[in-house]
């Protein structure tokens, strides 16, 4: 396991707060609270000890195929349906999404290899990532990956607390299935937009690890 890039700063900025607090929580309470100095120690660890879990990337397995749709992030199955995509294809497409908690691995993953033909950042709302509208309504950023004659739309959605999306893609750039393509900080999801008869391999509520579980097969 190693910590994401995007982590540095944030978990620097976590252990000065935690040293400053308890340096002084020791000078200047701990002989008269000693229990109150205790919290204190508590609670900054564990909220340090959070940072790090959340900025961490674990070392993984992980799977390509060349007709396989790897799942782009860590976390639930909250949908699977048709869905009629009024910003890129503008015809029904079958959507994946996966809900992202503040505990999961928040790296996300390419689903395959292909071409980048369509990148847009939205500026929108911070509804709770499970809400049916933040697919369309929430700040995200979509990305259409071309492999073939088959095109994959991946949206990253801001949540509720989520409120930084970071997409490191350009369009005319190769990518290649499983490698990382963003980060999204704390609690969100990600939708896939796949062609309809696409076959799913995972049910609603499932548990999915990025870069590792399978969605679903093209036809």
């Amino acid at each position: 396991m190693h910590i994401h890039k995007e982590g540095y700063k944030s978990i620097a900025i976590g252990a000065i707060v935690f040293a400053v607090l308890n340096l002084l929580s020791f000078y200047f309470i701990s002989s008269s609270l000693p229990i109150v100095s205790l919290l204190i120690f508590i609670i900054t660890l564990g909220t340090f000890l959070f940072l790090i879990s959340f900025f961490r990337v674990p070392n993984r397995v992980l799977t390509t195929g060349e007709n396989l749709v790897v799942c782009p992030a860590d976390g639930k199955v909250v949908v699977i349906e048709e869905v009629f995509d009024e910003e890129y294809f503008h015809d029904k497409r079958l959507q994946i999404s996966v809900f992202m908690s503040p505990a999961n691995v928040h790296q996300n993953r390419n689903p395959i290899s292909g071409e980048v033909i369509y990148n847009q950042y939205h500026k929108g709302k911070y509804l709770v990532a499970w809400h049916p509208k933040s697919s369309t309504e929430n700040e995200r950023h979509s990305v259409v990956i071309k492999k073939g004659n088959t095109e994959i739309l991946v949206k990253q959605i801001a949540g509720a607390l989520a409120k930084r999306i970071v997409n490191y893609l350009k369009v005319g750039q190769p990518v290649a299935q499983a490698a990382e393509y963003g980060f999204i900080k704390f609690g969100s999801r990600v939708d896939l937009l796949l062609p309809l008869g696409t076959k799913v391999n995972v049910q609603l509520n499932e548990v999915v690890k990025g870069g590792v579980t399978v969605l679903a097969t093209l036809q």
